[in-house]
């Protein structure tokens, strides 16, 4: 069970409201010219990835004042107890396992003292072949031919996870014959239209969802 603290009630919050305040009319020309480093100290790179938060008004006093915050709230005890699998999901009374699917190390994460790696290998296996066939072709529709479109259907996390993966990816495809298409809407209209797009001959369909008890579901 966490602790319940509102952050906007805290100390930390109303020093950096007091620092917005002082900062909001520098130009970031001025921190700049103040700091020749600050491309570097305010950057952070991780193989392919590149973070870039040098461009946005961020002193070391902003960032002391972030760290202070998220002392303040518990932010580390919440973090372990979500890596420990504890059930941080009060809503649904259960842990928030979507650090197992990003565990390549499969060093164990456990659930009610039970280790999910194996499934969630298992299943991350069964997704990668299932994708490398649709890819290449062997897997085929109902009249035994290849897919050429895919239409995710899903609302929110369903809708918004599929979109911001293939957008940030498109440029590492492999296979530029497959079209993808995204169904968000619990509007007919949306299906209606894209339909208009596809040969359902050739089109797979895809239902996103955790629960199933979503209208578009």
């Amino acid at each position: 069970m966490l602790k319940k603290i509102n952050p906007a009630l805290t100390k930390s919050w109303e020093q950096l409201n007091a620092h917005f305040n002082q900062i909001s009319s520098v130009h970031l020309k001025d921190l700049f010219l103040q700091d020749p480093d600050r491309a570097d100290r305010y950057s952070i790179r991780f193989k392919d990835i590149f973070l870039d938060y040098s461009k946005n008004r961020i002193t070391d006093e902003t960032m002391n004042l972030l760290m202070a915050l998220a002392e303040e709230v518990n932010l580390k005890d919440a973090v372990e107890k979500m890596f420990a699998g504890e059930k941080i999901n009060e809503t649904e009374d259960r842990a928030v396992l979507h650090t197992a699917l990003r565990n390549r190390s499969s060093r164990p994460v456990l659930s009610d003292h039970q280790d999910v790696m194996p499934d969630v290998n298992a299943v991350l296996n069964q997704m990668k072949q299932f994708s490398e066939q649709v890819r290449s072709g062997r897997w085929k529709g109902y009249t035994g031919k290849p897919v050429t479109d895919i239409v995710n259907i899903g609302i929110g996390g369903s809708d918004l996870g599929p979109v911001m993966v293939t957008e940030a990816l498109k440029f590492y495809a492999d296979d530029k014959k497959l079209s993808v298409h995204f169904v968000s809407n619990i509007d007919g209209t949306h299906i209606a239209e894209t339909l208009k797009k596809i040969n359902p001959e050739t089109t797979l369909f895809i239902i996103a969802s955790k629960t199933f008890t979503t209208q578009e579901t």
